[in-house]
Parts: structure tokens; sequence; C-alpha cells
């Protein structure tokens, strides 16, 4: 990971980000906040080192999670984690499902339209995985050709990026990450896309899988909290603590706990 992609795509998030889609609210959601003495983080719970609920304990660990809770403690409330995904992220946030969504969520222009993000603490290039068994594709460049089927997870960043970026093979957009890594095992899939984060948890638990990584930087995404826009007021208050969490190690204690600290944004 390298300062300069980062520092490309914030300032790219920051031209995207339009205040003129602000929407007026009575209150500031740190008044509600405070009155219920409680803060709703949306997240999606089937990202691993991120925001991952164990589908044995149900315990949610991961970076977001940690921070989340980190957060809670600063504004001396309780935390309500609230069920999400990248599919109805714009909808749960808008429509106050939650007062902050937490789970790693790339900074992309669309989102930027319809969001309002804090300053990026975390960044991922893309990565692909493939079966072991899979013959025709043995590295990076053997992915965009004809005939190779790319699958994508329905909302994630990578269905736009792959789209735009795929000039030969096919994308495959599916509703869930669990059924694009079943169309990969199943071979009717040649790869699917992801990122840092979820295939370092991944790729030790499937071992028919291969994990193939760009020679470049193909995509590098910067990863933020986001917030409803029109809100100046709760959005300060979490870029002070994104700040704080930056400047105290606090963050990067729980990405070096979580083995993500590789992607902390410098």
């Amino acid at each position: 990971m390298r300062a300069p992609f980062v520092t490309l795509f914030w300032v790219a998030a920051l031209f995207f980000q339009s205040p003129a889609l602000a929407q007026d609210r009575p209150a500031s959601h740190l008044d509600r906040i405070t009155a219920a003495k409680a803060v709703r983080v949306c997240i999606w719970p089937d990202y691993y080192s991120i925001t991952y609920r164990d589908p044995r304990t149900q315990v949610l660990s991961g970076i977001d999670i940690d921070m989340a809770r980190e957060l809670g403690k600063d504004l001396g409330v309780e935390v309500r984690f609230v069920d999400s995904s990248f599919a109805r992220l714009v909808d749960d946030v808008t429509h106050d499902a939650c007062d902050v969504a937490m789970f790693a969520i790339g900074i992309t222009p669309v989102r930027a339209q319809r969001l309002r993000f804090t300053r990026p603490h975390l960044a991922s290039d893309i990565y692909a995985v493939a079966s072991r068994t899979n013959r025709r594709i043995k590295d990076w460049s053997d992915i965009d050709k004809a005939g190779t089927v790319v699958a994508v997870a329905k909302g994630t960043l990578h269905e736009a990026v792959m789209a735009d970026k795929l000039k030969a093979a096919s994308l495959l957009v599916l509703d869930t990450p669990f059924a694009r890594e079943q169309e990969v095992q199943s071979g009717r899939a040649d790869v699917f896309m992801t990122d840092y984060p979820y295939s370092q948890r991944f790729m030790p638990t499937a071992e028919w899988a291969r994990l193939i990584r760009p020679p470049t930087a193909y995509h590098v995404t910067p990863y933020a909290y986001a917030v409803a826009p029109g809100d100046d007021a709760w959005h300060a208050r979490l870029e002070k603590f994104v700040g704080d969490i930056r400047r105290d190690g606090r963050l990067m204690e729980a990405a070096r706990r979580h083995k993500l600290d590789v992607l902390v944004v410098p």
C-alpha cells in the first residue's frame, strides 16, 4: 500500500461529495444519541476482519467492531449494532436505520453522491480468487480474456470497478458474497473479486481456493465511515473521532490485532 494512491482517491472522494445533496434535519444525530444514550451503527456481519459475526457463537469481531465500541466510549453511550449490507447501505443510512455505517465502506463516486464520508482510515486494492483446479487462470493477466467469467457481489465496489475495467471477460453479478464463492468453486465462474481483509480470513478456510494478486496497484480504494448528508455537527464529531483514533494509536492497535495494519492510511 502506498500513500500516493490513498491521497489520490481521498482527493477524488472530496471532489465527488456534494454538499448540495444535504437534507434538512430538525436536529443533529448527536442530540438524539445523547438523549437515547445509544448510537446505532450499521454493519455488514459477514465481513471478515472488519465486522464479522461468528455463526456459532454470534460474537461480533473485527476492526470496525472495535472502533464502533471506541466511538461509544468516547460519546459515553451504548453501541447498538444494526445489520446491513453493501446492497442496502445507501437506503439504511439515508432512511435513518442507523446513525453511522462502520464496515470499511469504499469511497466511490456513486456512493459519495448519496452519502457523506469521514476521512478514510483504511485502504485496499482488489484481489481475485480462483479455484486451484482452474487451468485457464494462472495469473492476473489471464483474467480479462474472452471466455472468462468474473463474479462479484451485488452492491460492492467491485461491481462498479470491474464493470468499468473489464474489456473482454464477462461480469457475473450475484446477490451475496457466498454466491460468488460457490460459482467459482463449482467452476461456473473463473474468479471472484474481493479485497485484502476478506481474502485474509477466507483463504485459510478454503483449501480449494487460490489468491491472485495484481502485479501492480490495480484499483486502491479508501475505506471510511458513512453518514447521511445534512448533519454537519454529527459529521464533525465523527471526523474528530477518526482523527483521535489515528493519533492516539487505537486504530493501529486494532489493525494489528486483526492483521490489517498494512491497510491503515498513513
